[in-house]
């Protein structure tokens, strides 16, 4: 086999470990909080040296699966990378925009290449101070300025809120009638940022966004689900945005009228986009093999349609990016080393235009069903809006 694919199922296979596992690896290297319900099955672990990220989670206790992707390589070197580090985390607090003219991510007057592209500390090694936690809740703070590639500084303040969901609770976020078959662990991060400083945040010295990405173990049969609105590409944009890295191969991205499907294996470097007037505040991914249902919902307030856009160059409409975003891992390059793998579910904050004092709040929510496929199929009609027997046939797995 050749070295990148050898690499790659070593990866995978590695990804396999048990909660507990990954748990105890990363409390060797950083601190970890460990939130968990009374009966000690669904439990999410938190990294405060890491923004308060959620590392992983599981529905079934220590020995359950990990659902979260971590990145054991870069954290047991102990050694920072100079452009990300890339721990892993299925719930990590960043900002965006990340390219254009008004990017946290590029120095004034650098190129937007990846050469220049510099993860800001606040967003990658700064660590949050951990404010206050009980069984089931953990809350971080932290405060921090950034310079964006116009030369606006922004005075931030961060406020994050990690809190698992009872069982009860989440299928009542889910609006599914409870199946007693499905073991499940839920949980939402409640972001704030404030304008900590004297000036005001417009938009034509620049805005923020609050960005969450999720970062989940691949298999090979993954699909990612994004429900869509449909209608006239003349009134809500177009259906997807998929050019970030190069088109997407049609066997990886199938695009109907009210749905996305897109290959969540971890073997092709791609990424989508939906923008607010197509995103219906929902993703999920189903992996058949496994019989693992994760659903993300975000809070997406009706009617706005300023978000912060990304692309690597001088925008000419700086405010018509994407609400949800997600992200296959792969080679870079043929030969080359993938960051992972692993994909993303990814959702943004409008951006955020605050006075002194003010502040903007984004609630980004992760479940995972593991069950019956009988029992998932209701939640995935419900919530996506396609049965799994459409999911696994989508991309002909």
């Amino acid at each position: 086999m050749l070295p990148a694919i050898v690499a790659l199922m070593t990866n995978l296979t590695a990804s396999a470990a048990s909660f507990g596992d990954d748990v105890a690896f990363v409390q060797n290297h950083t601190g970890v909080v460990v939130l968990h319900d009374k009966s000690q099955s669904a439990q999410v672990a938190l990294a405060p040296a890491w923004q308060g990220r959620v590392l992983t989670s599981t529905a079934n206790g220590a020995s359950g699966t990990s659902f979260g992707w971590i990145n054991r390589e870069l954290i047991s070197s102990g050694k920072l990378q100079p452009h990300i580090n890339v721990f892993g985390g299925e719930d990590r607090f960043w900002l965006g925009p990340e390219g254009g003219q008004f990017s946290i991510f590029f120095a004034k007057g650098a190129k937007f290449e990846l050469a220049d592209w510099l993860t800001p500390a606040a967003v990658d090694t700064m660590p949050y101070q951990l404010v206050k936690q009980s069984p089931d809740r953990a809350r971080f703070a932290a405060a921090f300025a950034l310079t964006n590639y116009s030369g606006t500084r922004f005075d931030i303040k961060v406020s994050r809120e990690v809190r698992l969901l009872s069982a009860a609770n989440a299928w009542k976020k889910l609006g599914v009638k409870p199946a007693s078959g499905v073991s499940l662990v839920a949980y939402e991060s409640d972001n704030r940022i404030t304008n900590a400083g004297k000036q005001p945040w417009q938009k034509d010295t620049g805005l923020l966004s609050i960005w969450i990405l999720g970062q989940f173990n691949p298999a090979p049969a993954t699909t990612i689900v994004v429900p869509i609105k449909s209608g006239l590409e003349s009134e809500l944009g177009v259906n997807v945005t998929s050019d970030y890295f190069g088109s997407v191969p049609p066997e990886r991205l199938v695009v109907r009228d009210d749905v996305l499907f897109f290959s969540g294996d971890g073997l092709y470097r791609s990424k989508i986009g939906v923008n607010p007037k197509r995103s219906k505040g929902v993703l999920g991914s189903y992996d058949a093999a496994s019989r693992v249902l994760t659903i993300v919902q975000f809070t997406q307030p009706e009617g706005v349609t300023d978000y912060v856009n990304s692309q690597w160059k001088l925008q000419d409409h700086p405010f018509a990016g994407d609400v949800a975003n997600s992200y296959n891992d792969g080679p870079p390059a043929p030969g080359a080393k993938p960051l992972g793998p692993f994909y993303e579910m990814e959702s943004s904050s409008p951006a955020a235009a605050l006075a002194p004092g003010k502040s903007l709040t984004h609630i980004h929510r992760t479940i995972h069903l593991h069950g019956e496929e009988k029992d998932l199929d209701a939640v995935a009609r419900a919530i996506l809006g396609v049965s799994l027997d459409e999911i696994q046939k989508a991309l002909k797995h």
